[in-house]
């Protein structure tokens, strides 16, 4: 046997690469949406004991809808490729490339067994480039087929070690080998028919028996005449052994299953629900069309299913005339290997070996699968195809006068098949050109219709795909799933009563159900959906609910031991959908628009029992709980659900809020810890984000707080919350100006926010001194909302600061009428009025005329002029009640304005007794101005302590208030009953002029002193 060499392997390699390089521009296709993207077993949050438990599409082995497809190596390797690139397609396809090379080069070694060195090199080039192979190595899924391959070789060449020089037995390899067999088994269930392989090649390749030899053995040990050789003994021991391996493999491959074969439909598989002798004829058909797949693959479909092949129904069907001839030749080829000892037969029975062993599990022969053709299964089988090609190449090539003919149908066989390779990589770009390029070579398989309808579906072109799903109505009128897509479609495109049409023509298709008598029938889950389908169409309409109710009811009782748990990528036909689940929600939902809350908690307590690992259903039932205003209950279930999924999006979230809203600080650490593993989920959702914000605002950590709502506000536009927030923020943190910007997006985004509106004109007012500014935004709100107290009240201010008294007097009153009962108003309205009689007392007019205010600055420049520093630092102490309600309304400097009279400044303790007012001021000694200091200072303190806790306490209610009433519009259209209304907005914006006449009544207790 030649060795290799590396240029053999790096032409094998180069070649592979050459082929398949544009393969890592496709997307996740076709059964790979269910294996990855679907599949919770490649995300590191779940156990890796559950890679066990599991099949490979992520469903228990347990659960009837399993395909008890049993691979966890396999599933591994994808979770390796989640580990370091989660969901990159390019890395999933570069490893199956990469795998693929290696089988070649593996292959390569397994032939310099049976043949010479140039024809060995010949069959693993053909196989590197076979264009059968596009759908094991460009699918993702296809990885199963070469991980189970490379251990099979493996095993293989390490049992071609268990025989020593002098023909005893070496125990090492074959230990290995059975090692190597579960480990194959692992990757695909067809591994484990290398033990066959290893059978043939012992009795036919290392011992050099021929069915002749053999039963002339067996004729002597039975008649007595001799007994069995010595070399019989060695191979019927190893071969014990090897049998004795696969059975145990067998039996626990049968209990992984738990002695279930998986359920398939007529649509998936139509022969094997056929009579006699429509089932045989047709999987005997089939075997013809694989070995033509493998002569010609330049028509190739990702999809053999329903009525692409027509069942054989008669003898006299001339298809049975391919069955004829691929038998004919099969056993030509049989009967030349097993009759005759020299190496050629040994090549033959050793490729043949390889054909039709790992070939019987997807044969349909013994048993049914889910399919009717299946070119990923090929792959193996395809090795023994290219060791025929290439040993007849060989028998040709040594042929004087065709070895330059020979060379050059090699030549233009290797260069077209890896032609047609690269181009039908192309195809599996997207599932869109899968699909298509798949109903160019086949228009009679209605799933292919449906999935381009699928397709186009998932670009929102809801028009176009209801042409190929009605198309598919027309190739398979049975199609149950088919009329489902075009109800589903209709509903899209908002014509409910065509809907309803197409969901009741896909539930006469269901079988009917007897009654009296249990349902037994065994009903494709995925075909229950149009139950709930309808249901949730028709419960949309309120006369309807009970009608829907008993559609529910009557879906549940037909599968009431289904416990279906995850949710499904879509409600389509053709998806692992999960009815039981989808069935349980749907009918909650009912439950709880038809108000009956007891019903829809019973109904998940009663799936939890069949199922009580589901995360799915404990995180539904919280749902419930916090509908049934039981949140510490909620909580727990909640933690139920992380506790199984610690990564659950959902339950993350909504587990984090409930604890944000609870009050209670002491949740508040853990909700951030929930909040900041749910952005690390979905990094794109503002949502999370915002309510990090929030939490951070709550604790006081300004800096984070104004980080996380700026995040928020990157990811979404317009966030009306965020940005409202973020300017409560900016004013909490005495960064008024900073909230200007803020608001000005908030209110261009959604410029009926009254509570936005009424934080900006208190800004303005207080801060920017912009009383027209403010004005218009008080004005603004009453445009939309004359009954608005707060914008109302704060108008008042507004009136007041432009000294039009009577004006605030009038808007006063207007206020009260609106809320007769609030207190503030009446008092405020009082002090308006005591004004009003001080000034009419006092000879003043009681609105500006002229709009004459001035600054403080101004205003103290003049009283320094006419008085003195010392008359002007008691007049100081001495200011109006308008001067101190001015003062109070800005929290810090606020302008100070007086009216004009007799072309000075005069304030109100001049206008109550402006004749003694100066000489009252020069009688005053340095200490009494002192004292009068002190107690102006006092009061100012507790002004401003009582609006701190009053500030505080407003801005606390209002951003949970803030939170409650504008949180997460995507998660709460997400997570259905999430979001209810908890508390009532208490923000009122009338703050400032509150703050105003309580200092103005504290300041009025020191002024007889001070006077």
């Amino acid at each position: 046997m030649a060795a290799m060499s590396w240029k053999e392997i790096l032409l094998l390699t180069g070649l592979v690469v050459g082929c398949y390089w544009n393969s890592l521009s496709c997307g996740f296709a076709f059964d790979d949406v269910s294996a990855i993207l679907d599949n919770k077993d490649l995300r590191p949050s779940t156990s890796l004991h559950n890679l066990f438990r599991n099949d490979f599409w992520g469903t228990p082995m347990s659960e009837e809808r399993s395909h008890k497809s049993y691979r966890p190596f396999t599933v591994l390797t994808f979770r390796l490729n989640y580990l370091f690139s989660e969901l990159s397609a390019a890395s999933y396809h570069l490893l199956n490339v990469v795998l693929h090379a290696v089988v070649c080069v593996l292959f390569l070694r397994v032939c310099r067994l049976f043949l010479d060195k140039t024809s060995s090199l010949v069959a693993a080039l053909l196989f590197a480039v076979h264009p059968i192979h596009t759908e094991a190595v460009t699918g993702v899924v296809g990885r199963a087929e070469l991980l189970s391959s490379i251990f099979l070789l493996a095993a293989f060449l390490a049992y071609t070690k268990s025989t020593a020089s002098d023909h005893s037995i070496v125990w090492t390899p074959i230990a290995l080998t059975v090692v190597l067999v579960a480990a194959a088994t692992l990757c695909k269930e067809q591994g484990i028919t290398v033990v066959g392989i290893c059978c043939v090649y012992e009795v036919f390749v290392a011992q050099g028996f021929t069915l002749p030899m053999l039963l002339d053995t067996l004729r002597q040990v039975v008649q007595g005449k001799d007994g069995f050789p010595y070399a019989v003994l060695q191979t019927l021991l190893k071969l014990i052994v090897l049998v004795i391996s696969t059975l145990l493999l067998v039996i626990i491959r049968v209990q992984v299953i738990q002695s279930q074969l998986p359920v398939f439909t007529r649509f998936d598989n139509p022969a094997a629900v056929s009579p006699t002798p429509t089932r045989q004829l047709t999987f005997n058909y089939l075997l013809s069309v694989n070995a033509w797949l493998l002569l010609n693959p330049s028509e190739l479909c990702c999809d053999w299913t329903m009525g692409t092949i027509p069942l054989v129904e008669s003898l006299l069907d001339l298809r049975n005339l391919a069955t004829l001839v691929f038998y004919t030749f099969l056993g030509l080829l049989v009967y030349h290997s097993l009759r005759y000892r020299h190496s050629s037969a040994r090549t033959v029975i050793m490729a043949l070996s390889l054909i039709v062993l790992p070939f019987i599990p997807a044969s349909n022969l013994f048993f049914p699968v889910g399919f009717v053709v299946a070119e990923r299964v090929l792959y193996v089988p395809s090795m023994g195809f290219c060791v025929l090609v290439a040993h007849g190449f060989k028998i040709v090539s040594h042929k004087g006068h065709l070895k330059k003919i020979s060379w050059l149908i090699i030549g233009v066989l290797l260069t077209t098949h890896a032609v047609k390779t690269f181009n039908r990589n192309w195809d599996w770009e997207s599932e869109y050109t899968l699909f298509t390029s798949a109903l160019k070579v086949n228009k009679n398989n209605a799933k292919l219709w449906n999935n381009v309808g699928h397709a186009l579906e998932n670009q929102n072109n809801y028009a176009k795909a209801l042409q190929y799903f009605l198309q598919a109505t027309r190739v398979q009128p049975d199609d149950i799933g088919a009329h489902m897509n075009v109800g589903r479609t209709y509903k899209n495109l908002n014509k409910s009563k065509e809907a309803e049409e197409a969901y009741l023509v896909a539930k006469s298709l269901m079988p009917q159900v007897i009654p009296g008598k249990k349902y037994a029938t065994r009903v494709a889950p995925n075909h229950l959906n149009v139950y709930i389908n309808l249901a949730n169409l028709i419960r949309a309409n309120e006369s309807r609910l009970e009608e829907a109710d008993q559609l529910y009811r009557q879906a549940i009782s037909m599968r009431p031991d289904f416990k279906q748990a995850y949710i499904s990528r879509q409600d389509c036909s053709f998806c692992s959908n999960v009815f039981f689940f989808k069935s349980m929600l749907s009918y909650r939902e009912l439950l709880l628009k038809m108000n009956k809350l007891t019903e829809a908690r019973d109904a998940y307590l009663r799936a939890l029992e069949l199922d009580p690992s589901n995360a799915d259903l404990w995180y539904n039932l919280a749902i419930v709980n916090i509908e049934m205003k039981d949140p510490s209950e909620a909580l727990k279930n909640f933690n139920h659900a992380l506790e199984l999924n610690p990564r659950h999006k959902l339950a993350l979230f909504n587990s984090a809020l409930l604890m944000q809203e609870s009050g209670e600080p002491k949740f508040w650490p853990e909700a951030n810890r929930r909040f900041l593993i749910y952005v690390e989920e979905e990094p794109d959702d503002a949502n999370g984000y915002f309510n990090l914000g929030m939490l951070a605002m709550d604790a006081n950590e300004n800096a984070a707080a104004e980080r996380w709502m700026r995040k928020a506000i990157s990811l979404q536009a317009g966030f009306r919350s965020a940005l409202f927030n973020l300017a409560l923020l900016y004013s909490q943190s005495k960064r008024e100006v900073d909230a200007l910007p803020a608001l000005d997006e908030l209110l261009r985004h959604h410029p009926e926010h009254i509570k936005g509106l009424i934080l900006k004109g208190d800004i303005l007012m207080n801060h920017k001194k912009d009383t027209s500014g403010a004005k218009a935004c008080f004005e603004r709100i009453l445009r939309m909302d004359p009954t608005n107290v707060q914008g109302k009240h704060n108008l008042c201010v507004v009136y007041f600061e432009e000294r039009d008294l009577p004006r605030a007097e009038r808007c006063l009153e207007e206020t009260l009428a609106l809320a007769p009962n609030e207190e503030y108003v009446r008092r405020h309205l009082s002090i308006v009025r005591s004004k009003m009689a001080a000034m009419s007392a006092a000879g003043q007019p009681l609105a500006s005329t002229g709009g004459a205010t001035i600054s403080a600055k101004e205003e103290k420049q003049k009283r320094v002029q006419g008085g003195g520093e010392e008359v002007a630092e008691v007049e100081e102490e001495g200011r109006s009640a308008d001067a101190v309600l001015r003062r109070a309304a800005n929290e810090k400097n606020v302008r100070k304005s007086s009216t004009e009279r007799g072309g000075a400044g005069v304030d109100q303790s001049e206008s109550l007794d402006s004749s003694q007012s100066d000489k009252r001021t020069k009688v005053k000694s340095t200490k009494e101005i002192k004292d009068i200091e002190k107690k102006r200072a006092a009061a100012l303190k507790r002004l401003e302590e009582i609006e701190r806790i009053l500030s505080v306490g407003i801005f606390t209610a209002h951003l949970q208030n803030d939170l409650h009433i504008h949180a997460a519009p995507t998660a709460m259209m997400m997570f259905g009953l999430i979001g209810t209304n908890i508390g009532t907005f208490h923000l009122f914006m009338f703050l400032p002029l509150t703050m105003v006449f309580v200092a103005a009544n504290q300041l009025d207790i020191l002024s007889p002193d001070a006077r």
